[in-house]
């Protein structure tokens, strides 16, 4: 399981990382021609032969490379990793290539607009990179021509009289030095949040089209969250369940086809009472309904069981009214409401995926229907779960106590409609 969830993740990353180089790709496509026009610039800045003549050279062979890696890069072959870090290399020995050489080049005794076009391709390519959303490529990329860059300086102070020395004017490059630094944490971080975000989008997209098959779709929504599906996770619920009275006798009584009838038309009115306040139905079993409400904060969850419940009766009485007009016999239920913590998920042996809900807390919701059939309920709620609604229920409601032999926990209560 732990395996398979790897590889979901994955996956996921890949899907985040296709999806935002096609968002940006006709950004990169503009930036660019925006560098190739910068390098232009900078070929023209300066006379003499050699400082253009590099320039040209350069320009060219960015050209090449930056088509040749970009559609390698974008393709699902399994050297895409490689060409996408060549890509990168490209892009530092660019930037360097263009500092250093304009160092070298003795431009700083042309003025500051100079050095400001021989490092703007730094910047440049710094977003050009930070465009493919590759969070470990950028800061690659920030800290090697950051490097390259002190270096320069450092080795221009040390040895003045050296091939860098009269070329370096600390007032002109370290600003220009600080200020790629600060914008390289800066991108990076903003590359690592953009990626983490996009990933959790498609993360809860995935849980939530998981979830989707078995419960509804803004219940899904709800549970993705948590995330860990295949793990069981430790929620607050409120439980209800629904037993069809005398069900086996009147299966006697009965042909096949009339109890069938019957059985569906409660299951669908206790479908729509539940769903229609944020639960879930979990499984029928025979004649039985579980449903759980694990959507919200427990007061929310006892809220909606409840007003599942009273609407099941409501809607009971309602059926029941329509079968006396056909001449068919009437149907009567009993309720439980329970709440508690359970472990709540998806649970998939590789067989059969299920979503279903573990722990003590059923073990007693069964003990509790058993109660209420033998005091004769319609709806019957534990003291745990009418803990949780305060001293008085919504709507006039009342919870009233149902005497019972023996000491009993938890104790039981008859909710009874506004008199």
């Amino acid at each position: 399981m732990r395996d398979d969830r790897a590889a979901q993740a994955a996956r996921d990353e890949n899907t985040v990382l296709r999806l935002t180089q096609r968002a940006t790709g006709g950004r990169l496509l503009v930036l660019r021609v925006v560098i190739v026009l910068v390098l232009l610039m900078a070929a023209q800045v300066y006379d003499g032969s050699l400082h253009a003549l590099s320039h040209w050279f350069i320009l060219g062979l960015y050209a090449a490379g930056s088509v040749w890696f970009g559609r390698a890069e974008r393709g699902d072959g399994r050297h895409a990793e490689g060409f996408a870090w060549a890509g990168t290399a490209l892009n530092a020995g660019l930037a360097i290539y263009v500092i250093v050489e304009h160092m070298l080049a003795g431009a700083a005794d042309t003025g500051g607009g100079a050095d400001a076009v021989s490092q703007l391709p730094a910047f440049l390519l710094l977003l050009q990179t930070a465009l493919r959303m590759r969070v470990w490529h950028t800061a690659l990329f920030a800290g090697t021509v950051a490097f390259a860059w002190g270096a320069a300086i450092l080795a221009g102070l040390v040895d003045p009289d050296g091939f860098l020395g009269p070329h370096v004017d600390l007032a002109e490059q370290a600003p220009g030095l600080l200020t790629f630094l600060a914008a390289g944490v800066v991108v990076v971080d903003g590359i690592a949040r953009l990626r983490h975000a996009a990933g959790e989008a498609v993360r809860l997209e995935h849980e939530r089209a998981q979830l989707a098959r078995f419960v509804p779709d803004g219940v899904a929504a709800e549970l993705a969250r948590d995330g860990d599906l295949g793990t069981a996770r430790r929620r607050h619920a409120c439980l209800l369940a629904l037993d069809i009275r005398g069900f086996s006798r009147l299966s006697r009584d009965h042909p096949p086809e009339t109890m069938v009838r019957a059985l569906l038309a409660v299951r669908a009115l206790a479908h729509t009472a539940v769903t229609e306040h944020d639960g879930i139905v979990d499984k029928y079993v025979g004649d039985a309904v579980l449903a759980e409400f694990v959507v919200g904060g427990p007061v929310a969850q006892a809220r909606g069981a409840l007003a599942s419940a009273r609407a099941i009766r409501t809607r009971l009485a309602a059926l029941n009214r329509d079968r006396a007009a056909t001449g068919d016999f009437p149907l009567r239920v009993v309720v439980a409401l329970h709440a508690g913590d359970l472990l709540v998920g998806v649970f998939d042996d590789g067989l059969r995926a299920e979503y279903t809900v573990l722990g003590p807390a059923m073990n007693t919701l069964a003990r509790l229907e058993t109660r209420a059939k033998a005091a004769d309920l319609d709806i019957a709620a534990s003291e745990d779960f009418l803990r949780l609604l305060g001293p008085a229920l919504p709507d006039g409601a009342r919870a009233e106590p149902v005497a019972e032999e023996g000491d009993v926990h938890p104790a039981l209560f008859a909710i009874a409609d506004a008199a």
